[in-house]
């Protein structure tokens, strides 16, 4: 695949340089074959500035101290959304308890939710402090927003997000069909739904924002 796309971005280049026109280039490629993604990509690939022969647009690269943050920052964005969930969903369950509930379950309620308010409290100000860290780092550098592996991440976050808002609405409707609704368990829906919808609404309207500016 990178071989192609190298054969595609060297005919782009060299029909630049002998001064064929963008759309004309366009046209001949996917009129060859190729993806109209793949031929808008090998275009933006040179820039658009007067010159004898084309001028490449700088690539975003992936260095080791990028990978490193981004997964830091994602990381802790996974067990702050985890341990949130829950500790909200022991609020619940020592509010509404359930008579079924064993003894030992009960019991253990106490040190589940001291387990995720620890958690919360140490890995989210860490999320927050990556976070704020490379996007100032990418208004210096709007480059570093096509880091591959910031894209990677991104989009697995909003699979993993919808994944879990799809299951929660699966499990809604299971129980409406049943007859099975409890106060208890339409709170831990909506902070199932809650979580999961601002993790996916945050990201989404990050990578729209992205191509607005792109």
């Amino acid at each position: 695949m990178a071989s192609t796309t190298r054969d595609l971005e060297g005919f782009v280049g060299e029909a630049l340089a002998k001064g064929a026109d963008r759309e004309a280039i366009a046209a001949a490629a996917t009129g060859a074959g190729w993806p109209v993604e793949q031929v808008r990509s090998a275009l933006d690939a040179w820039a658009e500035v007067p010159f004898v022969v084309p001028v490449p647009r700088p690539r975003p690269s992936l260095s080791a101290r990028d990978a490193f943050l981004y997964l830091v920052m994602f990381a802790t964005l996974y067990v702050s959304a985890w341990q949130l969930g829950s500790l909200l969903f022991d609020l619940i369950n020592h509010t509404f308890p359930d008579p079924a509930d064993p003894d030992y379950r009960v019991q253990r309620i106490g040190q589940s939710m001291r387990w995720a308010a620890s958690s919360v409290v140490i890995a989210f100000p860490v999320f927050v402090f990556v976070a704020r860290l490379l996007s100032r780092e990418i208004a210096r550098n709007p480059l570093k927003r096509l880091s591959p592996v910031r894209r990677w991440l991104t989009y697995m976050t909003l699979f993993l997000a919808a994944t879990a808002l799809v299951g929660d609405m699966i499990a809604l409707v299971y129980n409406v069909l049943g007859g099975e609704l409890s106060v208890r368990f339409l709170l831990k829906v909506a902070v199932a739904g809650a979580i999961a919808g601002a993790i996916f609404a945050f990201y989404l309207l990050d990578l729209r924002r992205e191509e607005v500016e792109a």
